[in-house]
């Protein structure tokens, strides 16, 4: 009763609002997109003005107002876009004037790899007028590209790929940009006028400005509730849209192969030819039919560095195999029930995804071959798979709210998990927004009854300029389980509050400053309390991405028998840790931001047969960017987490990640890639269960990549590391580095669009 009451309170704080359905909050801003007979040339504009050819030709708009750092105040440089359209194409010219136009930032980078210290501008297309979501297309000076979409959910979701083009020039007054972007690159209602929700963003690091047509304040919840209007659009269409790719692939490798644990050995092939298709169909206009048969899965990008190291529970790396990245929002729900990389290895693939009115479909059928390859090849389970299936239907409401129901259904063999989902998204006035989710489960595993549980979700949000908070709670069963989406923890009831309050000086110097504290508090069903976590800190955010602060933890939590076997009886562990962070990005060649902290945490992995104990800890998480000229970009970074025994003060174990990222870019399509990553574990055996271990990787990548779906990959990778002995040779000293991982792979696509 006690988190029912305190959860009570705090939406009774939070919400003092009714619950009328609002009018559209769209800030006064609509503008009339003539139609032109052929593409504006960025030249025509190099005098930061249309050539006489153009003028008066394109809608013109120039009022942009601040985000940031002074909320509604005029911009300190002008910026003027131009844009028109045909029937192929939406274009959009920007004009931006600097009065330090030597200062402008910008580097010849890789597709989707403009960095937050790069000037920018965006354009944000909000197709279906729905203010949920929009696509989005971002440029720098050199005309680098990034593609996203952009959901009042989730922000920025950087896996959208599409074709477009894009160019960029400076000039002694400041810089232009330019955008092409194809119909058939996006989807849209199939009506002879279109009215599309329009915001266009200028961001310039050196003044901190964050600019925006028509106005964005911070005062109003949500970014695409204050859209502008892009009317007088007609008889468009993205017209008969069908693309294929084929690919064609092949790699040499060797890897040690541990399917049979009592017998590990060394396996590979000298040459492994392989190819597929991806084809995508796109259905009146708004509907799109992805297939994939054979699908190509090997990343071709490296996930980022996580320590792994001591976690109690799974570590989440996010996807980025193309063919579920597409429209992945619509699978979206507040409790992830949908994590493809839970379908390691798939043969084929089908998803239909689109919207028709206010109704969203989604539906993803695939297999999973992993089951049957990870096991030795006598098992009998070799060669079997699993099999999954997802379906997703959601109804708009009044404008940013919605409601929907998921589906998910994985099978193997005669064991399977069935999932059944109804959420909710409702925004109060300008401020507030609350989510809802319920979830039933039902899983069998092996011989006996299946076992069903429930979860369920609540999430209330108040926004503003100076205060924003929110609060949160999770109630999920004992039996609760989803074997397609991420999921950690069963038998709890959760709840979380986040609260923040910055002022703003408004100040060019000084950006603002303020107090943020998050609470998180776990019971089990039997009201016995698993958890209790405390966050507080004060950051100073000044000019040029520049910001610090202070923190202090204080975390308690008890583990129990059924946690770990070691343990007899419950046991409680009070932990405390503060630290202090930081980021720049003064100067254009470096940027940086890191955090330390040190205090006491728990050991999870102590010498068996101990319990886990509490102990000393420190921690670094450093990363840095350096371009030293603008094709080339170094990105570092350095882990370390180190245990110490509290009585002896003894190293327990100590963990170092480092690694450097080096692109170089010839052209915006070819770059060359080298990553170097060296992970080493000092353990002490009196202290903690791991063994020492050391491993060099290196990763060599040149990509050729004019647009998404037609590229020419070449790469190679190996590995360096003291493995288990039973990997070393006769005579090879147990620490000495051995080659246990190589490979060399190439791979082509090219995408043909009709």
């Amino acid at each position: 009763m006690r988190i029912v009451g305190s959860l009570f309170v705090s939406l009774l704080v939070l919400s003092t609002v009714s619950f009328a359905a609002p009018d559209r909050i769209t800030v006064n801003g609509s503008v009339k997109i003539p139609r032109i007979e052929k593409a504006p040339p960025l030249e025509a504009f190099l005098e930061m003005k249309p050539s006489p050819e153009w003028a008066g030709k394109l809608a013109k708009v120039d009022a942009f107002l601040q985000r940031e750092p002074k909320d509604g105040a005029p911009a300190m440089n002008r910026t003027e876009v131009y844009l028109g359209y045909d029937d192929k194409n939406f274009y959009a010219i920007f004009i931006c004037f600097d009065d330090k136009p030597g200062s402008v930032r910008s580097r010849l980078a890789r597709r989707d790899n403009i960095g937050p210290e790069d000037d920018e501008v965006q354009v944000y297309l909000d197709t279906f007028n729905d203010q949920r979501r929009s696509y989005g297309f971002m440029t720098n000076p050199k005309g680098v590209q990034f593609d996203y979409l952009w959901t009042e959910e989730n922000g920025y979701d950087p896996s959208f790929d599409t074709v477009w083009y894009s160019d960029g020039r400076r000039t002694p007054q400041g810089w232009v940009a330019s955008f092409t972007i194809p119909f058939k690159s996006m989807r849209f209602p199939a009506t002879r006028t279109q009215r599309w929700g329009l915001l266009l963003q200028r961001v310039n690091p050196r003044t901190n400005e964050n600019l925006f047509w028509p106005q964005s304040t911070k005062n109003v919840s949500g970014r695409l509730t204050q859209e502008g209007q892009a009317e007088g659009m007609e008889k468009i269409s993205p017209g008969r849209n069908m693309q294929f790719i084929p690919y064609v692939a092949g790699r040499s490798f060797r890897a040690p192969d541990l399917r049979d644990p009592a017998n590990p050995q060394f396996g590979g092939a000298h040459f492994r030819p392989d190819y597929g298709l991806d084809a995508k169909i796109v259905l009146k206009d708004s509907f799109v039919l992805d297939a994939t048969l054979n699908p190509d899965f090997g990343q071709v990008e490296s996930d980022e560095p996580q320590v792994t190291v001591n976690q109690r529970f799974e570590v989440f790396f996010p996807e980025k195999r193309p063919f579920f990245l597409e429209n992945s929002d619509f699978f979206n729900t507040p409790i992830t029930l949908l994590f493809t990389r839970r379908i390691a290895d798939p043969q084929y693939g089908i998803r239909l995804t689109g919207k028709q009115g206010p109704y969203k479909l989604g539906i993803l059928f695939a297999d999973d071959q992993s089951p049957g390859r990870v096991v030795p090849d006598a098992d009998p389970l070799r060669d079997k798979r699993a099999k999954y299936g997802v379906f997703r239907g959601a109804r708009d409401l009044w404008k940013g709210s919605s409601i929907g129901v998921l589906y998910t259904h994985r099978q193997f063999l005669d064991d399977f998990n069935r999932v059944s989902s109804v959420d909710g998204r409702l925004k109060f006035g300008s401020k507030y927004t609350m989510e809802f989710q319920g979830v039933l489960s039902d899983d069998k595993d092996g011989p006996g009854p299946d076992k069903t549980g429930t979860s369920f979700h609540l999430w209330f949000e108040r926004s503003g300029k100076h205060f924003y908070g929110n609060t949160q709670y999770t109630d999920t069963s004992e039996h609760f389980l989803t074997r397609t989406g991420f999921f950690r923890r069963p038998d709890i009831r959760r709840w979380s509050n986040y609260a923040e309050y910055f002022w703003w000086p408004e100040k060019p110097k000084f950006v603002n400053h303020g107090f943020s504290a998050f609470n998180e508090i776990v019971f089990d069903h039997s009201g016995k309390k698993l958890s209790h976590y405390l966050n507080a800190n004060y950051r100073v955010r000044l000019a040029r991405q520049t910001s610090f602060g202070a923190f202090g933890n204080f975390g308690f939590d008890r583990l129990r028998p059924k946690d770990f076997s070691t343990l007899v009886i419950d046991q409680e562990y009070n932990t405390a840790r503060r630290g202090i962070f930081f980021g720049t990005a003064w100067f254009k060649q470096l940027s940086m931001n890191g955090e330390f902290g040190w205090g006491t945490d728990i050991n999870y992995v102590p010498a068996d047969p101990n319990p886990p104990v509490k102990g000393k800890y420190n921690y670094i998480n450093l990363y840095t960017t350096v371009k030293p000229f603008s094709a080339l970009t170094i990105g570092n970074t350095y882990f370390l987490n180190r245990y110490r025994d509290r009585a002896t003060d003894s190293s327990s174990f100590t963990l170092h990640i480092l690694r450097s990222r080096w692109n170089y870019q010839f052209t915006k399509a070819i770059s060359a890639r080298f990553i170097m990553q060296y992970t080493s574990l000092l353990a002490n055996p009196n202290f903690t269960s791991l063994s020492k271990a050391k491993r060099f990787n290196t990763d060599v990548l040149l990509t050729w990549l004019p647009h998404p779906g037609t590229a020419l990959y070449l790469g190679y990778n190996t590995n360096l590391s003291n493995p288990d002995p039973t990997f070393n040779g006769p005579g090879t000293p147990p620490n000495r580095f051995i080659n246990d991982s190589r490979g060399l792979f190439f791979k082509a696509s090219y995408l043909f669009r009709f």
